[in-house]
This record gives C-alpha cells, sequence and structure tokens, in this order.
C-alpha cells in the first residue's frame, strides 16, 4: 500500500514499498506527469553499475536533460569518478553518503535519494532523467517504486555463471538485467550460452543485455532501452 513520507521540509513523498512482500512486482508503476523519469542502476559490489551510469550519460548526455544521483555507504566514491570522468557538468551529479547498507537507501528509507533527486529538479528545471546508482548490494536488492520508475540490474561475469540461476528479486523482476564484462568470461571459465540461458529462464519475458564496455563504451543496447522509455513521460 503506498505510504506518505515525510522529511522535515514541508511536504511529503509518496512511497510504495511494501516490506511484507517476499519477491517485489514487476516495475511497471507509471511516473508522475511533469517530473523527470527515474532509472534506478543496481546490483553487486564490482559489477559495473558506476561505469554503466558513465557510459549512459555518454550516450544521452547531449540528447536529454539528464543528471545522476549516486549512493556510497561512507564516501562519495562514485560521484567523483564519474566528476573526473567528465561525462556530465559537474552539478548535474549527487552524492548520497547511506550510512548503512546500500538497499536500506534505495527502499527503505528513501528520503535522502529523494532529496537529492528535487535538489537536481531545482537546480535544472525540465529534467527528463534523472539516474540512480546504488551502492554495491546482493541479488536481494531493488528500488521502492517511489523512488524509481524502472530498474536496471547489472550483474557480471567474474561471479560465474551460476549467478542468474540463483534468482533473488534483482535478477528476476528488474525491467532490465545487464550481464557485464562478457569481454573476460573466457579468462573466469564462465560459460555465456549457460548464463544467457538460466537469466531468460528466470525472468521470463523481462529482457536480458549482455555487454562489454570494452568493447561498447558507450552501452548501446543499454542506451536505446533507455530511450525507449522516455516518450512514455510524454504521453
Amino acid at each position: 500500500m503506498p505510504a506518505e513520507h515525510g522529511h522535515g521540509h514541508g511536504h511529503f513523498h509518496e512511497v510504495n514499498f511494501d516490506p511484507t512482500a517476499a519477491e517485489p512486482d514487476h516495475y511497471d508503476a507509471a511516473p508522475t506527469a511533469g517530473r523527470a523519469y527515474r532509472i534506478g542502476i543496481g546490483g553487486p559490489v564490482g559489477s559495473g553499475k558506476t561505469a554503466l551510469t558513465a557510459a549512459l550519460c555518454r550516450a544521452l548526455g547531449d540528447e536529454v536533460n539528464l543528471a545522476v544521483v549516486t549512493n556510497d555507504i561512507y564516501t562519495t566514491e562514485d560521484a567523483d569518478f564519474l566528476r573526473r570522468a567528465g561525462v556530465l557538468d559537474p552539478e548535474r551529479i549527487e552524492a548520497v553518503q547511506t550510512g548503512a547498507c546500500p538497499h536500506t537507501a534505495i527502499r527503505d528509507d528513501i528520503t535522502a535519494n529523494l532529496d537529492a533527486v528535487e535538489r537536481l529538479e531545482e537546480k535544472f528545471p525540465g529534467l527528463d532523467l534523472v539516474i540512480i546508482e546504488s551502492g554495491g548490494d546482493n541479488l536481494t536488492a531493488v528500488f521502492s517504486r517511489g523512488l524509481a520508475d524502472s530498474q536496471v540490474f547489472v550483474v557480471d561475469v567474474a561471479g560465474g555463471d551460476k549467478v542468474p540461476r540463483k534468482g533473488g528479486p534483482g535478477v528476476t523482476t528488474a525491467d532490465l538485467l545487464v550481464i557485464n564484462k562478457i569481454d573476460i568470461a573466457h579468462l573466469v571459465g564462465a560459460d555465456m550460452d549457460v548464463m544467457t540461458s538460466d537469466a531468460h529462464r528466470m525472468r521470463g519475458e523481462l529482457p536480458v543485455i549482455t555487454q562489454s564496455l570494452v568493447d561498447t563504451p558507450d552501452a548501446p543496447a543499454v542506451a536505446a532501452w533507455v530511450r525507449s522509455l522516455l516518450p512514455v513521460r510524454a504521453g
């Protein structure tokens, strides 16, 4: 059930996360009219979330009015990386320090992230898209529907080809599953046929993209998927 979530500056945010749900439904909630579309990027530590965020900024930054919120537990490391990489105007990147497990700030208490999004929307009127990158977490990490309109979950081949069949809400319910670093699959003994087949089996009709940001630095397949979502906001 939706709940009102206040945080001390005169208004409330609607939060739709149900902590009693064993596994969240597919992320199909329509975004609120008149605000930026929000895409959450989650996944385990080291899977390539920040690299994917940077790639999407490079691919989309000249096409859409874009900003980014990063999440780290104690540092601003991911935001600093994006600023150093020059993928966006540094003012378009907000850093959230969660001080706790990353899923807390993207699912259980989304206040800090919503505040960061609102600061960006006030600073850059007419934002089309805000990418919210979670800190590294496990296969159960999902975004509250009150924070993200769609979710990308990123895993990589270094964890082995068993990862997709382990399931978890991140793998099975995210709008898009990205299997990253396929260029090193042969080095870690990961069978891409098995990994891709298991991913499709676990996800049913939900899409799966395999990619190497070494071979395709601008993540064209993921960027195309993001583009396909944006007209929904104007419709």
